[in-house]
C-alpha cells in the first residue's frame, strides 16, 4: 500500500510527475490520501480516470469529500459526524464503512445481473414487435394503415416495459446474499 500526504500530492502536481505517481500507484494494492485538500483529493480521481481510463469509486463522508465523489464515476457517501454533504452528493449512501462489502458485492452483483437480463428483454421485445409490423406491412400492401389501435400499443407498451422491471428489481436474485459475501469472485463471474 502507499500512504501519500497533501504536501506530497503538491509536489507531485507541481512538478509534472503525474506519470510516475501513476506507475508507482500500479504497483500497490492501496493507494491512501491523507491531510489532503479537497481539490487535490478530487485531482487524484480525475488524473487516475483520464490516464488509466478506469472506472473509478470514491467514498466519503463529509463536505471535505464532495469534489472526489462528484469527480469519480461512483461516488459513496457515509452519513455520519460530519453531516449530509457527502451523502447528497453521492450515487450510494450508506451509514457505515462495513456496509461497503455488501453494497459492492451483493448489490453490486445483483443489479449488474437483473440489468443485463433486462437488456436483452428489451432488445427481444421490441425486436418482436417490430417484426409483426413489418410483415403486417406485406399483409396490408404497405399502404402505412396501422395493425393496432393507439390504446392497444399505449398498453401494450406499458405492461411489457413496467411490469417486467418491477418483478425483476424486486424477486431476481440468482445467488443469495450470504453465498455472495463468502465468495467475492462471483462478482468477476458476472462480468
Amino acid at each position: 500500500g502507499l500512504v501519500i500526504d497533501g504536501q506530497t500530492l503538491n509536489i507531485i502536481f507541481q512538478g509534472g510527475l503525474e506519470e510516475k505517481f501513476l506507475e508507482l500507484t500500479q504497483h500497490c494494492c492501496s493507494v491512501l490520501c491523507c491531510r489532503s485538500t479537497p481539490l487535490q483529493k478530487s485531482m487524484v480521481v480525475k488524473l487516475v480516470r483520464r490516464q488509466l481510463k478506469v472506472m473509478t469509486l470514491s467514498i466519503g463522508d463529509g463536505a471535505n469529500d464532495v469534489s472526489m465523489i462528484q469527480a469519480a464515476d461512483v461516488g459513496i457517501g457515509i452519513s455520519g459526524q460530519e453531516g449530509m454533504q457527502a451523502v447528497m452528493a453521492s450515487d450510494f449512501a450508506i451509514t457505515r464503512f462495513k456496509h461497503l462489502k455488501k453494497l459492492l458485492l451483493v448489490h453490486g452483483h445483483w443489479c449488474y445481473a437483473r440489468l443485463a437480463k433486462m437488456v436483452i428483454y428489451f432488445f427481444y421485445k421490441n425486436v418482436c414487435y417490430v417484426n409483426l409490423l413489418f410483415w403486417y406491412q406485406f399483409f396490408c400492401g404497405f399502404s402505412g394503415s396501422t395493425m393496432v389501435d393507439y390504446w392497444q400499443m399505449i398498453f401494450f407498451n406499458l405492461f411489457f416495459t413496467s411490469v417486467p422491471p418491477l418483478l425483476f428489481g424486486a424477486l431476481d436474485k440468482d445467488v443469495s446474499a450470504e453465498t455472495l459475501l463468502r465468495l467475492p469472485e462471483l462478482y468477476k463471474n458476472g462480468q
